[in-house]
């Protein structure tokens, strides 16, 4: 069956047979697009429901989506991996989300996505161009970094294949290893060790065949009004670096974010979000030399494939640790009194790649490492860790009420669900401060909540009324976003700088999937199948132990501790019921306030009072399946 906007198979791999097969991707894209969607149903059929990360039987999928591979969209370069994740317990289904050009040229070579099981012999990669794929020996790689991968293999291949390798941190399962392209995307949730655990080396993709448009006109149009829409969205938003850094959008994005990159030693390095500030504030305090050793930083993550969003509250916290006396330089061979200097950057990514000494410690993560210290260290990680897979702090709970549900009932820090009440209420700030470049205003700030986040009421950050709502919403979207893919930078589309009303349009992502595959779809029917996905993702949570509304859960300190100020928002001010303009600053997540929240937000699910989805609901959503298989297990909702 030929699809329009899809390749038309995905390729199977298993390590431990050595074999390939492939999967038709008809039997999975009308139901759940690709991306998320199309990875968490297969995982759901081939994983087995309790399979831990390291196991060989785990699933490490790569998906496009039927916008992968259409150059000329603004932000349609996207592609996921997926797969049980080491990062937190209960290890838990869940994803990373890359740019650039691997995910496109994995289309092109004429497979919508690659499953891979087992556990190989020895050190290995694929190979795979134009409908072949091919596992070819990789020892002599082994121990290198990405980058000396990636190099390698093009050096080999030609320079017109892409890469997806990992460092040393994944070769030794550090649990927040990172995968990364030769182009700089980097895939986080620990997905890199489980490449690792594998030892698959590296993915090498290359082809030549273009996914067809049913309607290309349409979507050229599609695509240039999407272009004008998106003109100048994040002007001012990011630094810049003069003379070092220039912008570089990702691999076919004509449209681009704030994305930047520089040059040291021929190499061109990403310099965007929170990677770049993985060790930025502590270089600036420590020395002269603040903006190269930051960027040192960022590079030594990258070259041993370390997640920067863990690595960075690590930092922190044990910065906190030896003020505090907890921790001392010759217990853990770390020169703690030169936090902030090139020395003490170069030694942390090291030991901790390679689990040396007190690394092998902090390989497992800053929360177990912290259980292990004492009870004073635990204490500490309050200040630095959002989540319970140990990430960095950011669009706090404490500020924004809605994000309290997204935290709990996502198994990573949502940060593409994070960002929508988070950059509205930045712009909203910039306009009630009068910037220069501010454009939403508390009007605009209410229509982007009627026509986004289901009412007038989300507009207002000082309560929970349509928070519960808007949470759905928000998931639902995401998730149908997710597996189309397009970026989180520039989708969805809710504000633009020129329009009467400065807010965007919810009908885009839907125009966008009907071009493509010419199946008409309109926003309610695309969130559906974001709904649809997200219910898959819950079961397969449950399945692994989640636990339902006892795992639906913040880390205590947004209970417990006052809100501080916020590094975009340091007075913590919102809009409140009518644009009153009011500080949250030391405000606490009220725990009988969220336990009601949770219920509203089950009753929109359609789940029952313990967070279990019910039997109605999975069948409404084409999931009779999924709740034949809970049922047996009895986690089915009554």
């Amino acid at each position: 069956m030929e699809l329009s906007g899809y390749a038309g198979k995905i390729l199977v791999v298993n390590l431990s047979e050595g074999r390939t097969t492939t999967l038709p991707t008809a039997a999975y894209a009308e139901k759940f697009l690709g991306g998320r969607g199309m990875a968490a149903r297969i995982y759901w059929e081939m994983a087995p429901p309790k399979v831990k990360a390291f196991d060989p039987e785990n699933c490490l999928i790569a998906m496009t989506g039927p916008v992968t591979g259409f150059p000329g969209i603004a932000g349609g370069s996207r592609w996921q991996i997926c797969g049980t994740s080491p990062v937190r317990q209960p290890e838990t289904f869940s994803y990373a989300n890359l740019g650039e050009r691997w995910g496109t040229r994995l289309k092109l070579a004429g497979f919508d996505g690659l499953v891979v099981q087992g556990r190989a012999e020895k050190p290995c990669y694929l190979y795979i161009d134009n409908d072949r794929a091919e596992i070819r020996d990789a020892s002599s790689l082994w121990g290198k970094s990405s980058f000396e991968t990636g190099d390698a293999l093009k050096a080999s291949l030609g320079k017109a294949v892409s890469v997806l390798t990992i460092g040393p941190a994944a070769e030794n399962l550090v649990t927040f290893a990172t995968l990364i392209t030769d182009d700089g995307a980097s895939g986080a949730s620990g997905l890199g060790s489980v490449m690792g655990s594998k030892r698959l080396k590296a993915i090498v993709v290359g082809g030549s065949k273009k996914p067809a448009a049913a309607a290309p006109e349409k979507l050229r149009e599609l695509a240039r009004r999407i272009l004008l829409l998106r003109k100048d969205t994040w002007k001012g938003w990011h630094e810049n670096i003069p003379g070092k850094t220039k912008p570089r959008p990702c691999y076919g994005c004509p449209g681009g974010c704030f994305r930047k990159a520089y040059q040291v030693g021929g190499r061109s390095y990403k310099f965007f979000c929170q990677a770049v500030h993985v060790y930025w504030q502590a270089a600036h305090e420590y020395g002269k030399d603040g903006t190269n050793t930051a960027l040192l930083a960022t590079r030594l993550c990258d070259h041993y494939g370390l997640d920067t969003s863990i690595m960075q509250p690590m930092i922190n916290w044990l910065a906190l640790c030896y003020r505090e006396g907890i921790l001392k330089e010759k217990e853990t061979g770390l020169p703690l009194s030169k936090i902030g200097s090139a020395e003490f950057i170069e030694k942390l990514t090291r030991i901790v790649s390679f689990r040396e000494g007190f690394g092998d410690l902090l390989a497992a993560g800053t929360l177990k490492a912290a259980e292990a210290i004492g009870p004073k260290a635990v204490e500490l990680t309050a200040l630095e860790v959002s989540t319970p897979a140990g990430e960095t702090r950011d669009y706090d709970p404490r500020l924004i009420p809605a994000n309290a549900l997204l935290y709990a009932t996502e198994q990573r820090r949502p940060i593409n669900q994070l960002h929508e009440m988070a950059h509205a209420l930045w712009l909203w700030l910039k306009w009630w401060r009068k910037d220069e470049d501010a454009f939403l205003s508390y009007d605009d700030l209410v229509t982007v909540a009627v026509n986004f986040w289901g009412g007038a009421a989300a507009a207002d950050y000082t309560t929970d009324e349509g928070k519960a709502l808007a949470a759905k919403i928000i998931q639902d979207r995401s998730y149908a976003k997710e597996s189309l893919i397009l970026c989180d930078f520039l989708w969805p589309v809710i504000w633009v700088r020129f329009a009467d009303s400065h807010a965007g349009d919810p009908t885009l992502e839907s125009k966008l999937y009907s071009a493509i595959t010419g199946k008409e779809t309109d926003e309610a029917g695309l969130n559906k199948i974001g709904e649809r996905i997200f219910n898959l993702q819950r079961a397969i949570l449950l399945r692994q132990g989640w636990g339902g509304r006892e795992g639906d859960r913040l880390l205590d300190f947004h209970h417990d501790e006052p809100l501080p100020p916020v590094f975009y928002n340091p007075d913590c001010l919102v809009p409140g019921k009518n644009g009153r303009v009011v500080s949250k600053k030391g405000n606490k997540v009220d725990r009988e306030a969220f336990e009601k929240l949770k219920d509203e937000y089950y009753t929109l699910r359609g789940w029952d009072a313990a967070g279990l989805p019910t039997e109605t609901r999975l069948k409404e959503l084409d999931l009779a399946d999924v709740a034949a298989d809970l049922k047996d297990q009895n986690l089915l909702g009554k």
